[in-house]
């Protein structure tokens, strides 16, 4: 039970603070820009609290915290051909209606570096050590009579600062010869070693056979923290980009999306681990928000700009049918998306074998 309650406690507060940042970039966006921000939501339906501020936007928390929106004067104006009113999202140019939009996702990719930021100042960064704390029996590394502590060094021309490092450049390597600088006790030397290789999701990668669980704290000053934030966001956009490549070129790893019932376990995980972790976990969701909002489907972020980019090449707004068409497209997709990661959530918890097994 108090594992229960310490998951959606912290799956509430992780959406929300995720949901707040995405919707305070448009709202701020949207000041700037001299559009009227009406209401502020966090959550959908009935509001449970509210309050109206100075500037006559209504704050408020509503019954259903799946989402939120900022509703600003004059949105969908366009589609009804009514006239538009000075501060009112359909006055406002091309150029500001696409800054307004995209400055949600780009809200949540800079809350990612700024948490990365802090976490990396006030605890550091756990890494891997480049060290062979386990030797698989008749792997290559066992052949090449590599041991369990052996610190790599190099392989090749290239110095190894991490485990994480010296994997990616294994797995690039399938069926290669590769000279390992290794570092055993206090003996330094140079062992030659041949990398089988092995398949993952149909792509021959390179394997040598061994498990990496020596993990430090790195410690940085506040500059280094900042530049190291920096390189962790950009290496887990990159990340993300090439996922969803592999995913719609090669349609491999569709079972490993998860939607809200897999977020709410990994959320629970982490927290159990300490606030560090949580704190991580939000970073790397808020990078993934970010992006699939900017994805080109009609209902998100992205489908507004896709629209946006063919309205300043046709010089004209998209007819109203073909963005009702559109419409109707995006929330077909969003729907089967959000079956398919019910479901792989559901077949990971054992839902289906449980009913299995009950029948």
């Amino acid at each position: 039970m108090l594992d229960t309650l310490r998951t959606g406690a912290a799956f509430i507060i992780a959406l929300g603070v995720l949901i707040f940042i995405h919707e305070l970039g448009h709202y701020f966006a949207a000041r700037a820009r001299g559009v009227v921000v009406e209401v502020f939501s966090i959550g959908f339906g009935p509001a449970l609290l509210k309050w109206q501020a100075k500037s006559g936007t209504v704050w408020q928390i509503s019954a259903l915290p799946l989402g939120g929106y900022v509703k600003m004067q004059g949105w969908g104006e366009e589609e009804d051909g009514k006239l538009a009113a000075p501060g009112s999202f359909s006055a406002a140019s091309l150029g500001s209606k696409a800054i307004i939009v995209a400055a949600g996702p780009l809200a949540n990719l800079a809350l990612a570096f700024v948490l990365f930021a802090g976490l990396f100042m006030a605890v550091g960064q756990v890494v891997t050590q480049p060290v062979l704390s386990q030797i698989v029996p008749n792997s290559p590394a066992a052949a090449a009579h590599l041991q369990a502590g052996d610190r790599v060094l190099d392989i090749g021309a290239t110095p190894i600062s991490d485990f994480a490092q010296m994997q990616n450049l294994i797995l690039a390597h399938p069926d290669t010869l590769l000279d390992f600088t290794i570092l055993r006790g206090t003996q330094k030397f140079t062992q030659s070693v041949t990398l089988g290789d092995t398949k993952v999701e149909g792509e021959t990668v390179g394997h040598l056979g061994v498990v990496g669980t020596d993990s430090t704290l790195r410690r940085y000053t506040p500059p280094a923290a900042i530049a190291a934030a920096a390189q962790q966001t950009g290496q887990e956009i990159s990340a993300w980009v090439t996922g969803i490549a592999t995913l719609i070129v090669d349609h491999k790893g569709l079972k490993d999306l998860s939607g809200p019932l897999g977020i709410a376990q990994i959320t629970g995980q982490a927290a159990a681990m300490g606030i560090a972790s949580l704190v991580g976990l939000i970073a790397l969701l808020s990078i993934n928000l970010g992006l699939v909002n900017l994805i080109p489907i009609p209902m998100l972020d992205g489908g507004h700009l896709f629209f946006y980019a063919i309205e300043a090449i046709i010089r004209r707004p998209v007819p109203a049918q073909a963005r009702e068409v559109g419409l109707r497209f995006g929330v077909a997709v969003i729907f089967s998306l959000f079956l398919l990661t019910t479901f792989n959530d559901l077949t990971r918890l054992g839902a289906f074998a449980w009913f299995t097994h009950l029948l």
